[in-house]
């Protein structure tokens, strides 16, 4: 991860954004400024793509297209790139051990005020416990961290357990790019340019091929919401 990238997701507009105001905490200094929430966000680059950044989703309850995430999950569970913490709550009530990572510190604090357990962490640090998770999850566009996923996919692979899986959000169609993008409010971008990668399941299951996994599972939910499951080879 650049430090593009950590800055964009771990201050500003983002980490403004991600705070689910129903926990009624204030936000740390810099973000408690008395400024207008920067929302729509989105994912914006020069060419025109976009990939909207779905807050009002991300920091609700799970829903049922991410029920079909949660039953999957078998062991202690990683959620990479946690958000809001809507996933590790919801593990967290169906009994698993489960722990959410992401860059940006207050998406950690409200993970934490919804009764998770998270750390402020990208994946490419050391992590507690690698090598012994039973799931990882990279929901919600996260395959796209770092903007390579074989790379990603190989680092994942370092954490889980020798049978661990791995259960990803992957985009709709046949797309594998890699992209420069920034953090957008409206049509204002509100970040530096950072590296980002967009992968339907096919290109995920070449990538997962060459990076120590193999696909065991597709599914589409009843809103075309697309996933793949892979299981780390021996």
């Amino acid at each position: 991860m650049t430090a593009h990238e950590y800055r964009a997701w771990s201050t500003g507009s983002y980490a403004r954004a991600i705070h689910a105001p129903q926990h009624g905490l204030p936000l740390p200094l810099p973000l408690a400024l008395p400024l207008p929430l920067p929302l729509p966000l989105s994912l914006c680059d020069a060419e025109g793509w976009s990939f909207p950044l779905d807050l009002e989703r991300w920091c609700s309850r799970a829903d049922a297209a991410d029920r079909t995430v949660l039953r999957r999950c078998t062991g202690r569970v990683l959620d990479i790139g946690c958000g809001a913490g809507r996933m590790v709550e919801a593990l967290a009530g169906r009994g698993h051990r489960v722990l959410g990572i992401d860059v940006c510190p207050v998406a950690v604090i409200t993970t934490a005020c919804r009764g998770g357990s998270a750390v402020s962490r990208s994946v490419f640090e050391p992590l507690p416990d690698e090598g012994r998770w039973g799931t990882a999850l990279l929901i919600d566009g996260n395959i796209g961290i770092g903007g390579e996923p074989r790379r990603l996919l190989h680092r994942i692979r370092e954490v889980v357990a020798p049978d661990g899986l791995l259960l990803v959000e992957t985009a709709a169609g046949e797309v594998d790019e890699r992209r420069r993008v920034r953090i957008h409010s409206g049509r204002h971008p509100v970040s530096a340019v950072f590296p980002w990668a967009v992968v339907g399941a096919t290109a995920l299951r070449r990538h997962a091929m060459a990076a120590g996994w193999t696909e065991v599972e597709r599914w589409t939910s009843a809103r075309g919401r697309h996933f793949v499951a892979l299981r780390a080879c021996r």
